[in-house]
């Protein structure tokens, strides 16, 4: 008895630390066996398979780079996957049931796995080995790929996936239908459409005329073909054609990704909230799997973390003696100098990315990952006790800004939102909605005065200054110029607004380049005189020994002909980006970055001065790199790294 009772629980022992069963978020580019009884994914940048059942997973590679992209053969017999093994994307192939893996291409360009074809003999891939992405077929057996639609004139088609009854090849041709977190909810002349070619007929298809997005085709053996589809509310759905017309088969408020069909059409599989989720084609029911990945336990280890060019955020607490920064996903604090560094145990594994000083000179203000989206913590710098949720969005929260005072914060919250923080309640609440995007956006900040938000929207793909009045709750667009104009700051003097632009030539659709700093002046008013500086030499000036209260700060904003009042502030040549405006008495320093010196990169100032020509000179040590500024009551800190 007392034998049997301690195998018993030395099994026990042995699961508990060597193989604890998660189930974790992040999987991947799932794709199903022919009967829809399993499933195999990318996670860690390695392939897992898992049967539906019991959703127990097996890693099948671990090869060097990532995998992605996998697809079995509709014969059960092979997979083949997408490597990076060499740094590009490549196409290779392995058994399903394990083995030996083989790469089929090895051209320096990337080659993305899209389908199998029907005869099992060769792969439909993405490549942009001839330029632009198009499409191409390669036998098992390897060899040089050959385009799949020749010299037809389709261009950038890619996503192909192949109709086993009568030959026909679906397919995309745009860049929204690419890149699938590009333009989310574009509807427009390059909407992507579900369309087909038969190379045998010379027929062309178009089978969906939706303005907005229809995309990733994927077939079953009876030729039913499955697709992505935002037209029933804005989100990405599944949808599929059935006797040449379309219908919704989901209804998430959140959108899928990457769907596959098995070979008997029993089921599809998609990613769906950072998980994987099946859709059963008879019961039309949707279900996520619950996937068990066997991981290992590891002791507790004292470690080192090597940060140096690795900080991507920082700040120095108001009492000026502290600095707290994020690296590779964790949380430190340190002295002002930074040399007694501690971590901040955040009690998880998720990716902390932004953090601000309250003004306490205790407490941080952070974000980080939490079921995939950034969300907003609060936390006691010295480590004492652990982080406290004070956000629970399913949208990412990032760009935080305080106001001069650290009393409020203003973030941007998913594509559409800009909300205000009070950081002694722990209250936020939605001041903007308005096309903030996802990426690709400016962080937002206060009027000096802290009665203003300012942040930047999107209006055809250009970015405009905009300003919100928080107590009247009234935003007015500053800029709607139709080309591009971000990054921008609020002088300390509450005069000008500071941004980047190139006035001459809009960012959509060929990108930004050629960045210049401009100011901008809220009210039209004339520069000092000679005669009232004389003056004032005769004046007794008397110490002024109060702290200036951001509230006295008077802004007054006339949108009449404002950019008529735009002046260029910098080099006329190469790119410059803003990282700070600061002042002392009547002198203005503005900090950015440019590469006008020998194309390369460093951080420059400009002094701008009453009755003094411009001077701009480079900041000695300062390379390319992160650049953070902070202000506390008495000192100014320029962080880098």
């Amino acid at each position: 008895m007392k034998k049997v009772l301690c195998t018993i629980l030395c099994s026990f022992l042995i699961v508990s630390a060597f193989a604890q069963l998660a189930e974790p978020k992040f999987l991947s580019n799932p794709c199903l066996s022919p009967d829809a009884q399993m499933v195999v994914f990318s996670y860690e940048g390695d392939l897992w398979k898992a049967n539906i059942g019991d959703g127990i997973a097996t890693r099948i590679t671990a090869m060097q780079g990532y995998e992605t992209s996998p697809k079995i053969s509709p014969d059960g017999k092979w997979i083949t996957f997408t490597g990076r093994q060499m740094g590009n994307a490549d196409i290779y192939l392995m058994p399903f049931n394990g083995g030996e893996v083989k790469q089929l291409t090895f051209h320096s360009g990337n080659d993305e796995v899209s389908n199998w074809s029907w005869d099992n003999q060769h792969i439909y891939i993405t490549s942009n080995r001839n330029g632009q992405i198009s499409s191409f077929a390669i036998s098992i057996n390897g060899g040089t790929p050959e385009k799949v639609f020749g010299d037809h004139y389709f261009l950038y088609d890619h996503a192909l996936a192949e109709d086993p009854i009568n030959g026909d090849i679906y397919f995309n041709d745009t860049w929204e239908s690419s890149n699938q977190v590009a333009r989310k909810r574009y509807k427009g002349p390059f909407n992507p459409d579900i369309q087909s070619y038969n190379r045998k007929t010379k027929q062309y298809k178009k089978l969906t005329n939706w303005e907005g997005k229809d995309f990733g085709a994927t077939v079953d053996k009876k030729g039913t073909v499955y697709f992505i589809s935002d037209e029933i509310n804005d989100e990405y759905n599944l949808a599929v054609l059935q006797k040449g017309k379309k219908l919704a088969l989901t209804k998430f408020n959140t959108s899928i990704k990457s769907p596959n069909v098995s070979a008997d059409g029993s089921a599809v599989v998609f990613e769906k909230d950072y998980q994987l989720w099946l859709y059963n084609t008879t019961t039309s029911k949707s279900t996520a799997l619950s996937i068990s990945l066997p991981r290992n336990n590891t002791l507790s280890a004292e470690k080192d973390y090597d940060v140096k060019g690795n900080i991507t955020n920082m700040d120095i607490s108001p009492d000026g003696k502290k600095m707290a920064f994020t690296s590779r996903g964790e949380l430190f604090v340190s002295d002002v100098d930074g040399k007694f560094i501690q971590k901040i145990n955040k009690g998880n594994a998720e990716r902390a990315r932004e953090v601000k000083w309250l003004s306490d000179n205790r407490t941080l203000l952070f974000n980080q990952t939490i079921e995939g989206y950034l969300n907003l913590f609060t936390v006691n710098a010295d480590g004492l006790s652990m982080p406290k949720q004070i956000s629970f969005d399913k949208k990412d929260n990032r760009s935080i800004a305080l106001s001069k005072s650290k009393s409020k914060a203003v973030y941007l919250s998913g594509r559409d939102e800009v909300k205000l923080l009070d950081t002694k309640t722990l209250e936020n609440k939605l001041v903007v909605k308005d096309e903030v995007w996802a990426f690709q956006n400016s962080d937002p900040g206060f009027s000096p005065n802290e009665e203003y938000i300012l942040f930047t929207a999107y209006r055809n793909f250009e970015q405009d200054i905009l300003v919100h009045h928080i107590k009247n709750n009234k935003t007015i667009n500053l800029t709607n110029t139709g080309v591009t104009e971000f990054s921008p700051l609020w002088s300390p003097d509450s005069k000008f607004i500071y941004f980047v632009s190139n006035r001459l030539k809009p960012n959509y659709p060929t990108g930004f380049s050629d960045a210049k700093i401009y100011r901008m002046a809220l009210e039209k008013f004339d520069e000092p005189y000679k005669i009232d500086k004389f003056n004032d030499l005769f004046k007794v000036e008397k110490k002024d020994t109060s702290k200036k209260d951001p509230a006295t700060i008077s802004i007054n904003i006339n949108t009449d002909k404002i950019m008529d009042r735009l002046e260029q502030v910098g080099p006329n040549f190469g790119s410059q980006f803003l990282v700070a405006i600061t002042q002392k008495g009547e002198k203005t320093f503005v900090l950015y970055t440019s590469d006008h010196a020998e194309g390369k990169p460093a951080l420059y100032k400009t002094t701008i001065e009453p009755f003094e020509a411009y001077k701009t000179e480079r900041i000695a040590g300062a390379d390319a790199g992160n650049f953070d500024y902070a202000e506390t009551a008495d000192k100014s800190f320029l962080l880098f790294n």
